[in-house]
């Protein structure tokens, strides 16, 4: 399916700012950026460097003090055929490339190591993709969607204790409980076609038979509708904006509209 996608992100700063954004759709096997553009006003000269893992790519710029407003605007092919997780099998851990392996431990917001012991006794018997699947259903099942209910320092422990939080908090937890049983995962920001309402968001990948799949413990949007944008350990790693000395929110709005 073919995909317009529009992202605008207006923001105060108090004084310039170090800016380092990540919206741009990344060009990858499955989704194909036929056009884009990125205007930023009230912005210094745009560095460009590659995402993490090699997917997509940052940018760096300086705020001037007052308004900066960011306009993204893209049009892509995605072919994403869904993809039965459950029937795909655990990669042996010698086998993982060295850019897989960091997501299997755990990071500042998926304390993986916390969840040994709940997984192997919770989800006896299940190896693999059935595993994956598994914990998947889990957190979808015992998990409340709360707008507001977490905050930036939330972590996949404590959505496990409240039971409640937005996709970010739906994703470490999903990882942090995969990661438990030496399965790569790792958090990816996505454009979602149908997801209401309309934001960035935050899914997982699992790396399973050789390759990267996508998993969304939410459910909220088609996974085939999804265009990612980064990837990482964590929410750290894939967020949309770091203003490294702060800035205010006037509006910010993201629109999907499949167009083919």
């Amino acid at each position: 399916m073919r995909l317009g996608i529009e992202a605008i992100l207006d923001y105060d700063f108090a004084e310039p700012t170090d800016v380092l954004l990540a919206v741009e759709a990344a060009q990858l096997p499955g989704q194909t950026i036929i056009e884009q553009s990125l205007i930023i006003n009230n912005a210094g000269p745009l560095t460009n460097l590659t995402g993490g893992s090699g997917v997509g790519r940052r940018t760096w710029t300086r705020s001037g003090t007052g308004r900066m407003l960011t306009t993204y605007l893209a049009t892509v092919e995605v072919n994403r055929a869904p993809v039965d997780v459950a029937a795909l099998n655990k990669s042996p851990l010698p086998s993982l490339p060295e850019n897989v392996l960091p997501f299997i431990w755990p990071s500042r917001y998926c304390e993986a190591d916390r969840f040994v012991s709940f997984v192997c006794s919770h989800f006896e018997g299940l190896e693999g993709g059935a595993l994956v699947q598994a914990l998947v259903d889990w957190v979808n099942q015992n998990l409340q969607y709360v707008s507001g209910s977490s905050d930036g320092t939330t972590s996949a422990a404590d959505t496990f204790v409240s039971q409640q939080g937005v996709c970010r908090d739906y994703a470490h937890l999903t990882a942090a409980l995969i990661r438990s049983r030496d399965i790569p995962a790792r958090l990816a920001s996505v454009y979602a076609w149908q997801l209401d309402p309309p934001d960035f968001h935050a899914v997982v990948e699992v790396w399973l038979d050789g390759a990267w799949h996508i998993v969304d413990a939410t459910g909220l949007a088609p996974i085939e509708g999804m265009v990612k944008i980064a990837v990482g350990r964590d929410a750290t790693d894939i967020a949309f904006m770091t203003a490294f000395n702060g800035a205010m929110m006037n509006a910010q709005s993201i629109t999907v509209t499949r167009l083919v």
